[in-house]
Formats: structure tokens, sequence, C-alpha cells
């Protein structure tokens, strides 16, 4: 059983066969009407959104399109994916890393706060695993500090906070599509801005620096000249991609629904087994359910996470770590000198955590086969 599978129709594989047929893979009208789409979803405007080719292309350009001055600090958390903390060196920016709350697992709002500097000029909080952050007082702290929030949204398309889309509550929010996600195009991202000038920029900065809409310059009216007008990035979306993400978009009600209702089963199947499940979701939320985690804590069920995760693989079914804290890496030990008992929080979670298959390509069958292995193992041991 594949870790992440995504779940693909016929639908999305007749417009992949009718983009090839037309001769048009790079950027141009399918990623146009992906755009919009998710605009339209998601209850903003075509012009405050931007797709790209990664959520990690989506956080560097928002950082570079916010106009933060070089060496400034950015909060975030210690529980992701190394791409948060990349972006933000690559957008010469510094990472300043803030403790989750142990049982969210999500950037915890006191720890930011004890994190500010004179140097603060954002806030990058994750929403992980699908659940979101706390964004009424991240807002609160970043409005009396005068501060960019930058929301990574990778597992968090679906997730709402008291009724508004996890990705609106900030200056951007950035989307991921990737392979594993909850809306998949291969590789991919999505922009989205309150700023309609920023996300103007976003879009010219993914595209080399060429003035606004450069894809028409082979349009049916002729060649159109472009303009450099910024030093930009190769980080465009392909038609290609777009084909398969219009699709998935218009079934992402249903694949949430899916997604939730594995997740119960989870929850009921391990109830009464010595490992930490994930907390319910807080009132007047709603969870994304991208990632299911059990916390495997040696003491209480007598099994390291490493045994447990060779254990499942051995018997043929897909699990993830997300994440070992940041400051878990010899790179970042390098060039910081962080040491990850400085956020015990993330790093007692990054070294018990599992991910377990959670994909609406899943059958009751193969949810049945993971919850008996689960059981047998940590039962057992139990």
């Amino acid at each position: 059983m594949v870790f992440g599978a995504p779940r693909i129709e016929e639908a999305e594989i007749a417009e992949v066969e009718a983009c090839l047929r037309s001769g048009w893979l790079g950027t141009g009208p399918r990623v146009a009407q992906f755009e919009q789409d998710f605009a339209r979803w998601r209850g903003v405007r075509p012009s405050q959104v931007a797709a790209v080719n990664s959520c990690t292309a989506a956080l560097h350009v928002s950082m570079v399109a916010a106009g933060l001055e070089p060496g400034s600090e950015v909060i975030t958390t210690p529980l992701t994916f190394c791409a948060t903390v990349n972006a933000i060196l690559h957008a010469g920016l510094q990472p300043v890393l803030a403790d989750v709350d142990p049982v969210t697992q999500n950037i915890d709002p006191d720890a930011i706060e004890a994190a500010i500097t004179p140097r603060t000029r954002a806030i990058l909080p994750v929403h992980f695993a699908g659940r979101p952050c706390a964004m009424d007082r991240i807002m609160a702290i970043a409005e009396r500090h005068g501060l960019v929030v930058i929301e990574d949204c990778a597992h968090a398309i679906e997730t709402e906070f008291r009724g508004k889309p996890a990705g609106t509550f900030g200056d951007f929010g950035c989307y991921s599509f990737y392979v594993t996600k909850n809306v998949v195009t291969g590789e991919g991202g999505m922009i989205l801005g309150r700023d309609e000038e920023h996300i103007a920029r976003a879009r010219i900065l993914a595209l080399h620096g060429m003035s606004k809409d450069a894809w028409h310059r082979f349009g049916d009216k002729g060649y159109r000249h472009y303009q450099v007008v910024e030093c930009g990035f190769k980080y465009n979306m392909m038609d290609l991609q777009a084909a398969i993400g219009i699709h998935q978009l218009a079934r992402v009600e249903q694949n949430w629904r899916r997604r939730a209702e594995l997740w119960q089963r989870y929850d009921r199947a391990f109830a009464d087994l010595p490992v930490g499940l994930p907390a319910a979701p807080e009132p007047d939320t709603r969870h994304g359910y991208h990632l299911y985690t059990l916390m495997i804590d040696p003491a209480r069920c007598g099994m390291e996470r490493d045994a447990f995760l060779d254990a499942m693989n051995a018997a043929r079914i897909g699990t993830g770590v997300h994440y070992l804290s940041v400051p878990e890496h010899p790179y970042y030990q390098q060039r910081f000198g962080w040491r990850p008992e400085q956020w015990p929080n993330a790093m007692r979670i990054g070294r018990q955590t599992v991910s377990l298959p959670l994909s609406p390509a899943m059958s009751d069958e193969d949810a049945e086969r993971v919850i008996v292995e689960v059981r047998a193992l940590v039962g057992r041991q139990g």
C-alpha cells in the first residue's frame, strides 16, 4: 500500500490527453482556469491568486513580493518540512523557531510572542496535518507588532478556522498540490493574497520577472513582446499540471468526506491502544484531515517508533514521519547552532510520530488492513 497515493479518475486522464493533443503544455489557458476555479472555491477574486510549481515556490515568492528587507527575521514552527525554512533562507531572511503546542502540534502563539525581536518582520504559521493554527491569536500578535503573516497551507486546503478558510487570514496563503496532498497536480502550488498588487508582483516574479501575462506572447493575435521588469524565478505551473488539478479541485469536498470517514474509523479502532492519537478538532474549526499521526512512545507501548516503521514496511504498508523537527537535521545545526532540545515539544513529537495511510483512493479493505497491522503490533507490545 503506497503512502499518500492520490485518487486519479478518468476525468483527469481525459483532460491530460486533451492537453497533450492541444500542443499547449506550458503555462496557458488551463492554468488560468485552475486559478479561476480555485479563487471561486475560496471566495476570492481571480486577481488574488497565482498558480506556481510548488508550495515552496509560493512561500519564496510571497516573501519576496511582501518586500521584506534582507536579514529580517521570520518566526516559524520547528515541526514542519524543511521547505518552510529553506524558503525563508532563499528569500534572504533569517528563520526563528517557536515551539509547538503539545496537543495541537501547531505553533504556539505564546512561543511566537516570546520569539519576537526588533528584527522580526513576519510570522509563517503551518497548519499542521490539516488542523488550523490559532489564527485569532496569531493575527492579533501580527497586528500588535506590525508583522506580515504568510500561512503555509500545504496540509490545509479545506481547513477552516471559525468559518474562514485557512490561507485567507494573513497577507498570503500558500498551498501545495504535491502528489500526496489533498488536491493533486503532481507538483504544484498556489498563492492567495489579500493585496491584489502583491499577487500581481508574485505572478511576475514566478515567471522570470516578465511583464504581466507573458504567456500570451504566443497567442492567436500573433507574437507579443514582453519586458523583464524584475529578476524573477522559473516557478510557473504548466497546463499539463493544471489539467489534473481542475478535476481534483472539483472533487475536493467528496475526497475530504472520504478522508474524514477513514480518520474516524482509525479513531475508533485505536482508542484502546497505548498510543497517542490526534486530538479532536477544536470547536468552530474544520480539520483538513490530511495526516493521521500516531505517537509511538516506547514508555507507553514498549516499542520504538522506528521499529514500528520497519514492521509496517515489512507488512507492505507505507507510512511517513511528519516530521523530525527541523533542528534534528545537520545542515541547520551547523548553520545556526540549533539543538533539538531548545524546542522540546517539537523534538518529542518528531521522535514519536508516525503518519498512517490516509487517502480517498483507499478502500475499506485497505483501511482494515492498516488497522489489523497496527493493533497486532502495538497491542502485542502493550
